[in-house]
């Protein structure tokens, strides 16, 4: 049996005190290393254990994802990746490294087509699996029919706190709950986000407006609003680039010079608001964030994958969002608590196509696979608001579990590779404190 591969202490791998749970090993021209595949929301994501880790650096560490995945490649055929934003997520777990929490997690977006590995942003599907992931594994002991489970979401290093139905010591699987995008039904987790306001430093309003402005490309000007509750969010009106806001994920997607219209602007404004210099930095520094929705008043709309009719009354407004110029099939758990509180934030775009009223209650967010329920309460605070509650519920299950095998011509510090670049990272000077970089390989971008 081969060696287990030295592992060594970055700071999101620094449990030296920890007792390891397993290792990676070389078989062969491989490296296999333990992991769980788990379905969180409408997402899906390899889930390891940092003790568990065949890598040396964060650097080290992006190579072994994009090979793990196998990006880039809009297929993702030679790796786990599921040739969609929606399943080339990543996490590693480890225990706590702050007293209040009981495991903690850090989230990866894995680019499909480039070589970018992000932890600029957070999963709230993919923190929804955690919960009971950390009762499997024995990081949390479950008590009685419920369990709170404190996760340490470390990109913005914040607690998410997770509710989970519990029976003989193990989460539920089974229950009534239904969420849109996925087929059946399932135990409820009720996940609660108010904690991340101002993910990136800036408060709920980074920008201290609830509207700004961008000249774009014979557009004109094009209003958004920039939101920041457990992600950061641009929020636009579809009828600034021509849609109804209706359009079908596939059809959006295929047309390409619109994708590459409202990337354009994204990272347009990406530039304005400080996260990167030019469009050219962006390109690497926005790969994540900040996120770009399309907002608009509430109409019929018919269900992606289903077919299922829905119409204007069981929603409060309509949204898609997009990620690597791809539509988001449903919508974003943390864009989806971000879009309620803005829904009630005076002046924003969120709040003039959905007409809401005072600072609390439900939000009923159309999307593309159906409408996600956010309960939502703002307390005004001096000249600003603090969130008090953004809680929403989603179902999770255990898909799999084993070993994944990355072969070793893959990885940059291994002879094997044939010289292949070593990752670099980028991150806005202005957000240093943060764990938010985005790696990329420099000669392939």
């Amino acid at each position: 049996m081969p060696a287990p591969l030295k592992q060594k202490g970055p700071c999101f791998m620094s449990c030296e005190s920890s007792e390891k749970t397993g290792t990676s090993e070389q078989t062969g021209e491989q490296i296999a290393t333990p992991m769980v595949y788990y379905r969180g929301g409408t997402s899906k994501a390899v889930i390891i254990d940092r003790r568990n880790l065949p890598v040396e650096s964060e650097e080290q560490f992006a190579a072994w994802i994009l090979a793990a995945y196998g990006s880039p490649d809009r297929r993702q055929i030679d790796g786990l990746g599921g040739a969609d934003p929606l399943t080339s997520k990543f996490a590693v777990v480890g225990p706590p490294t702050r007293s209040d929490a009981d495991i903690d997690y850090t989230f990866y977006q894995v680019a499909i087509n480039d070589p970018f590995v992000s932890r600029d942003a957070n999963c709230g599907n993919i923190s929804s699996a955690i919960a009971p992931y950390a009762i499997e594994e024995g990081f949390v002991k479950a008590t009685g029919d419920e369990t709170i489970v404190r996760v340490h979401a470390t990109n913005f290093g914040e607690i998410i706190s997770i509710k989970v139905l519990t029976k003989n010591g193990v989460p539920r699987v089974l229950g009534d709950q239904q969420i849109s995008g996925v087929p059946g039904t399932g135990s409820p987790l009720t996940l609660d986000l108010h904690r991340l306001v101002g993910t990136h430093g800036g408060g709920l309003l980074p920008t201290g407006r609830a509207m700004d402005a961008i000249e774009f490309e014979g557009l004109g000007e094009v209003e958004f609003s920039a939101i920041d509750l457990a992600n950061y969010i641009v929020f636009v009106r579809a009828e600034a680039f021509g849609l109804s806001g209706i359009e079908s994920p596939d059809d959006l997607s295929r047309d390409k010079l619109l994708m590459a219209s409202l990337e354009r602007f994204r990272l347009a404004v990406g530039v304005k608001l400080g996260f990167a210099k030019d469009t050219k930095e962006a390109r690497i520094a926005c790969s994540n964030s900040p996120f770009l929705a399309v907002v608009s008043k509430p109409q019929d709309w018919t269900e992606y994958g289903s077919g299922q009719r829905r119409t204007a009354s069981e929603c409060d407004f309509y949204a898609f969002s997009l990620l690597d110029q791809l539509i988001h099939k449903s919508y974003q758990v943390t864009g989806s608590s971000c879009a309620a509180a803005a829904a009630f934030l005076p002046g924003t775009i969120v709040n003039s196509v959905s007409g809401k009223g005072g600072l609390t209650g439900k939000v009923r967010i159309g999307h593309p696979s159906g409408v996600m329920d956010v309960d939502i309460a703002l307390a005004k605070a001096g000249e600003g608001y603090d969130v008090t509650e953004a809680s929403l519920i989603r179902t999770a299950r255990r898909l799999a579990e084993g070993r994944i095998f990355v072969a070793v011509d893959r990885l940059p510090w291994r002879s094997e590779s044939g010289g292949k670049p070593i990752m670099k990272s980028v991150q806005p000077e202005s957000q240093k404190n943060l764990r938010n970089e985005t790696f990329y390989a420099e000669t392939e971008v």
